[in-house]
């Protein structure tokens, strides 16, 4: 029985599930996390592939009795577990290639903690609402700018929603993110914190949030708005901020 509270919606086409492993290219030796696996229809495709250990996280207690009867393979380990709040290294691995289907009420909150584990996450494959793709990739809110600071995110392909069950009322998207050779900022949940300030009060100037001084200095007009921004600015400013804290 799927639970309104979870925002649970299972894929069941054959054809898209099997072009979302092809896509996510496991190789042999991968270890592979499954967020939010169901009933198992990603996981018997993920275990066609030749990945050494493939583990299922699932919050939903009647969800993992079902795949207890469903999937028989000693590659997969099943972890009941909230994945918004997952500790990614108690896994005990290097290397993580995560997929899911996210339940859209918190999809962005697993998103935003694939990133607090970046460290141990090159590569993410998420099956999130169309509109949360877009969003994370062409608009500027505090989440897209933490996301892509680590991560480059690809749209990979739109799936209408009769390919579900049941059908959601949006169309469905399937990213692709995959970490940047970046190391420049250690402190995310800091990052972060200064992101969601900046954000907050959006049409306020900068001014009205960060010395002027500052951000003449860095050649940021004060009269400027957040989305207003671009890439380096943000970086930049994150920077010169801890700079002077230190101070």
């Amino acid at each position: 029985m799927l639970k309104k509270k979870f925002g649970q919606h299972l894929l069941i086409a054959s054809g898209i599930l099997q072009k979302l492993v092809e896509f996510s290219e496991i190789k042999s030796e991968e270890t592979v996390v499954e967020i939010g696996p169901g009933t198992g229809n990603l996981t018997k495709e993920l275990l066609k592939t030749p990945l050494k250990n493939l583990y299922l996280i699932e919050i939903d207690q009647e969800m993992i009795e079902k795949l207890k009867k469903n999937i028989k393979d000693e590659r997969v380990t099943i972890i009941q577990a909230d994945a918004t709040k997952f500790d990614f290294s108690s896994l005990k691995e290097k290397e993580l290639k995560l997929i899911g289907n996210l339940p859209y009420n918190v999809a962005s909150l697993i998103i935003e903690n694939t990133v607090m584990y970046k460290e141990y996450i090159p590569q993410a494959f998420y099956m999130v609402q169309k509109e949360v793709a877009e969003r994370l990739i062409k608009e500027k809110s505090w989440l897209s700018i933490f996301v892509k600071t680590f991560y480059e995110i690809n749209y990979l392909m739109s799936i209408p929603a009769r390919f579900f069950v049941p059908p959601p009322k949006v169309v469905s998207a399937y990213i692709k993110l995959t970490r940047k050779d970046f190391k420049e900022i250690s402190d995310l949940k800091n990052y972060k914190k200064f992101l969601i300030r900046l954000f907050s009060q959006k049409r306020k100037m900068l001014k009205h949030k960060i010395d002027e001084k500052l951000l003449l200095n860095l050649e940021i007009s004060p009269n400027k708005r957040v989305e207003e921004l671009n890439f380096k600015n943000f970086l930049s400013l994150y920077s010169e901020i801890e700079k002077v804290k230190k101070i």
